[in-house]
């Protein structure tokens, strides 16, 4: 197995430059092309656009923007043609949000990911990313077949069956979110099984330091790779484990929240993210998403842009046991029920695990009655908790996330 996924990891700055003002423009001519950049691209000429410096003068497009271009134009909102052959899938994000996909070699950009974690052709993926609606299973589905893996499509749920196919198959790596590689581990033991899963790639959530020493404990090697529904790939961490690798086929920018504007190198900003896939060219894409660049290369040889990694949300959105949970959703479940005044959303730890705590202001009711409530809105389960009206606090926090990410 070679160090690298391919030349392009390696690119000195120079050439990396060169590839982008030639591939920078041409994804600007296929945007312009789409209906849905009609209007906020009218005014720019791609021709101009040759570098990451260049994209700073262009208008930020923000997941609420798209939402509202697909209910009013269809699923894909003018920013996709779904008349491309090489569009194979169109995904349903919380929202909702669509997303095209397609099967054409690594669409997703996910086989560098797994790469850097040693996955090969020797391997069998127990990928347990959701294959329902959204896109997260076939994208590292895609990776995988990129490097030659096998899959078994496990997907989320029925643990026992997990662990019983993880034996029978012989699975050696892991895909999905940071903690239900445990839930499966644990369920392993109960069942006297051990497997042989000795590498693990994760996403869709934090992955806390005491989480990953558990799997190295355990014999297991666990890097993150941080992408998104709409994006595919953004970064990904090597066997250095110093700060997440920009994927090959993005532009990203740090900004200040709420802004196209860029902060200054080594500041927090927003992650903004242009995408050089031509079936779904999106530009300057804002992820909600706080990092901050890293300067210098990676000690394992990758020459890209280095971010620090996940460090939280711009806004109040939090992503809790790999779903994000948003403030408009707190807001249809206190819609829901008249007598229901406030509601807040606590996301806290426990050996491990993500825990969701909803807090009801409310003079009574039922609480399993508001359970089946938060499982609508939210989509997750979760601890209800029912508070005396007024006891909440009037700070403007609908979503408090109580983890600690260091």
């Amino acid at each position: 197995m070679s160090r690298f996924f391919d030349e392009l990891e390696t690119r000195s700055a120079d050439q990396r430059a060169a590839d982008l003002s030639a591939a920078l423009p041409a994804q600007l001519d296929r945007a312009k092309a789409l209906p849905g950049f009609a209007a906020s691209l009218a005014d720019v000429d791609p021709a101009k656009i040759t570098s990451a410096q260049a994209l700073a003068d262009l208008p930020v497009l923000r997941k609420s923007e798209l939402g509202a271009a697909q209910k009013a134009s269809g699923p894909l909102g003018g920013f996709a043609d779904l008349s491309n052959p090489n569009i194979a899938h169109v995904f349903q994000s919380p929202g909702p949000i669509y997303e095209p996909g397609g099967t054409s070699h690594d669409w997703f950009r996910f086989g560098r990911v797994l790469h850097a974690v040693g996955i090969g052709a020797a391997d069998i993926v127990h990928n347990c990313f959701s294959y329902h609606l959204t896109p997260a299973g076939m994208m590292f589905e895609s990776g995988a077949r990129a490097v030659g893996a096998k899959v078994l499509p496990a997907g989320v749920g029925q643990t026992e069956m997990q662990v019983r196919a993880a034996v029978d198959i012989g699975t050696t790596a892991y895909a999905g979110t940071p903690d239900y590689l445990k839930i499966i581990l644990d369920k392993a033991e109960e069942m006297g099984e051990k497997l042989q899963i000795t590498k693990a790639t994760v996403g869709g959530g934090a992955l806390f330091p005491s989480l990953r020493q558990e799997y190295a404990d355990r014999g297991i090697t666990c890097l993150q790779g941080y992408g998104t529904a709409d994006l595919g790939s953004i970064a990904y961490e090597s066997e250095a484990m110093e700060g997440m690798i920009i994927d090959e086929g993005v532009i990203v920018e740090i900004v200040t929240p709420g802004t196209g504007t860029p902060v200054a190198p080594g500041e927090v900003g927003e992650v903004v993210v242009t995408t050089l896939n031509p079936d779904y060219p999106l530009i300057r894409f804002a992820t909600g998403d706080l990092s901050a660049i890293l300067p210098g290369e990676s000690p394992c040889g990758r020459t890209n842009m280095r971010i620090k990694g996940w460090m939280g949300r711009a806004d109040q959105t939090a992503k809790i046991k790999g779903m994000f949970v948003r403030p408009e959703q707190v807001a249809a479940l206190v819609a829901k029920h008249d007598e229901i005044a406030k509601a807040r959303v606590i996301a806290t730890r426990s050996g491990e695990m993500d825990v969701m705590t909803v807090q009801i202001e409310s003079p009574g009711g039922d609480a399993a009655a508001y359970g089946a409530s938060v499982v609508d809105a939210l989509k997750l389960k979760g601890t209800v908790e029912i508070v005396a009206p007024g006891s909440l606090p009037k700070d403007g926090i609908v979503i408090e996330d109580q983890r600690k990410y260091d």
